[in-house]
């Protein structure tokens, strides 16, 4: 059963992570993930761009991945690929705006599943709002080197004015080039939570990262 305010909860530190960001290596993304959730990661996405590994390579990083967050009572989403999401039972699938329609998600995965989805805009989020997405992606914060096609940063001010537009309905975490130097910026912009990449896959601890995070969005 999707419950928002379990999500918006969750969602304080949002990481994304895939063999991409660990040289492609199976163990060594397992190991960060493990990581990062001692630290208190409590959502973990599997977005696995460019990726070296096989399909079924793939699924089994994303039931491990899963498994982990069972353990760690953290949500586990898919980006993009739903039937990836729906073979796993992951708790959510994020897509982007030129991926699928939120209503065709919703009838492949069912009403339990929550989607989330990549906004840059007061009209993409208000539409996001109105076709059923539980939640948002509001970025590029800042640069980045972690997402191809990320976009030009649009600053966390624009956090603040999605909320004026779709209130506290949905549940906003800002991402794009976010760091322990800025994520308290995103926070105060009025975002529930940071989604990171880098600012966790290559510390040099993973948790001792995640830690830090968590104590940035919770000082807010």
């Amino acid at each position: 059963m999707r419950n928002r305010d379990l999500l918006r909860e969750k969602m304080g530190v949002y990481f994304v992570i895939g063999s991409q960001d660990c040289n492609f290596s199976f163990e060594r993304t397992v190991e960060i993930v493990c990581e990062a959730l001692k630290g208190g990661v409590g959502t973990l996405q599997l977005r696995d761009k460019g990726s070296k590994l096989t399909q079924e390579e793939r699924f089994e990083l994303g039931r491990q991945m899963l498994a982990l967050c069972r353990e760690y009572d953290a949500l586990f989403f898919v980006n993009d690929d739903v039937e990836m999401a729906v073979r796993l039972g992951a708790d959510g699938v994020h897509v982007g705006q030129d991926d699928m329609q939120l209503r065709d998600v919703r009838e492949i995965v069912g009403p339990d599943m929550y989607i989330g989805v990549s906004t840059a805009t007061v009209e993409e989020a208000v539409s996001a709002l109105r076709d059923g997405a539980d939640c948002i992606g509001v970025g590029a914060m800042f640069a980045t080197a972690s997402k191809a096609d990320a976009g030009e940063p649009i600053g966390p001010a624009a956090i603040t004015t999605i909320r004026k537009a779709v209130g506290d309905e949905l549940p906003i975490v800002g991402i794009g080039g976010i760091t322990r130097e800025n994520a308290i910026l995103v926070m105060q912009a009025g975002a529930d939570g940071v989604a990171v990449i880098s600012a966790i896959s290559r510390a040099e601890s993973p948790k001792d990262a995640a830690e830090s995070l968590q104590q940035i969005v919770r000082s807010v």
